[in-house]
């Protein structure tokens, strides 16, 4: 994103991984909302990405124009405008994403505990924390390995004998 490294981010994960054509439409929609997105009538420095054709990344460059109620309200209601018009689930949080090689793959929270107990999921898995809050964190700690990410405290490793 080129945007400044202290903009405040909004991650979305989608729950499967859209198709090039749902991308391209979904990014003129993210094009149009940001070039519009206002507070207070006061247009907002903004951009909108979409990453690994899963992942909807909001940020606003707030030293210019602080995001409010009302305007982070227009984006989430553009969020559940995307998920009926793309038929996804942006809202769950327990649905985690992580590295699968190459892949980035997603599951809900037993299914994640399950890969963990089968040895799948191990501490140097990449996993996404969509839990960062600026551009720097989004570049920094958003792909990390899960003994350096927050899932470490939720879910426990099996002790490897």
């Amino acid at each position: 994103m080129n945007i400044s490294e202290n903009s405040r981010v909004w991650i979305y994960q989608s729950n499967r991984q859209l198709t090039g054509p749902e991308v391209k439409q979904l990014e003129e929609v993210l094009e149009s909302f940001t070039g519009q997105w206002l507070a207070h009538g006061h247009p907002l420095a903004a951009q909108a990405a979409v990453r690994y054709a899963r992942f909807i990344i909001l940020a606003v460059d707030e030293s210019r124009a602080g995001a409010t109620g009302c305007s982070i309200d227009k984006s989430v209601n553009l969020m559940k405008e995307i998920e009926t018009a793309f038929s996804i689930d942006l809202f769950d949080r327990f649905n985690i994403a992580y590295r699968d090689g190459e892949q980035i793959a997603s599951c809900g929270r037993a299914a994640f505990e399950t890969l963990i107990a089968s040895g799948k999921i191990t501490e140097d898995t990449i996993v996404f924390n969509n839990l960062v809050q600026t551009v720097k964190g989004l570049n920094e700690q958003w792909e990390v390995p899960f003994k350096e990410s927050w899932h470490q405290r939720v879910f426990s490793l099996p002790t490897r004998v």
